[in-house]
């Protein structure tokens, strides 16, 4: 091993009976499959009846909430769903851009790819910089609550146009 590396932690957050985030604890993920482990922990707590009642998109923040727990680093916050009432806006995250966007897919919203078991998903998009040659990134899990994980996909070099998810969270990110 090439060193020692603190662990992330995280911890669910809940608002009137509903999911509302995630405290990220000890360190931020370094790499896009330490993001995947993230949301495989996500997406089983939307697999969770009744947690997560639509779809929704989330908002990797740096900062911290006021009286943090000890080792916070940040958060995964829910801003919003796609549809519905009050959808969110292409570009309204632009500026400032986030270092990533969650979306996640309670199981009324997901067709599972193993028929047998009900899962939740979600996807991850951690936008690059291509013309600097920094690569887009996401990752695509499907889990029950039970922690069944029926698929987990990781990409770098990812063209957000060629799957709904990240299309639809790059178009949250796209300048105006």
């Amino acid at each position: 091993m090439d060193g020692f590396r603190s662990s992330i932690e995280v911890a669910p957050l809940q608002s009137k009976g509903a999911l509302y985030g995630f405290l990220l604890l000890g360190r931020w993920p370094q790499d896009t499959v330490e993001w995947a482990k993230f949301l495989v922990l996500a997406v089983r707590m939307a697999a969770v009846p009744g947690l997560l009642p639509m779809s929704t998109v989330f908002r990797v923040r740096e900062e911290v909430p006021e009286r943090p727990q000890p080792g916070a680093v940040g958060l995964v916050v829910a801003e919003g769903s796609l549809l519905g009432d009050h959808p969110l806006t292409p570009g309204q995250f632009a500026d400032p851009q986030p270092p990533g966007l969650v979306v996640l897919h309670p199981p009324s919203s997901t067709f599972s790819s193993v028929p047998e078991y009900e899962v939740a998903s979600g996807c991850l998009f951690l936008p690059g910089l291509p013309h600097l040659g920094l690569e887009h990134r996401a990752a695509w899990v499907e889990a029950d609550v039970e922690g069944n994980v029926t698929q987990l996909v990781n990409k770098v070099g990812v063209d957000p146009q060629v799957n709904a998810d990240t299309a639809a969270l790059a178009m949250l990110l796209a300048a105006a």
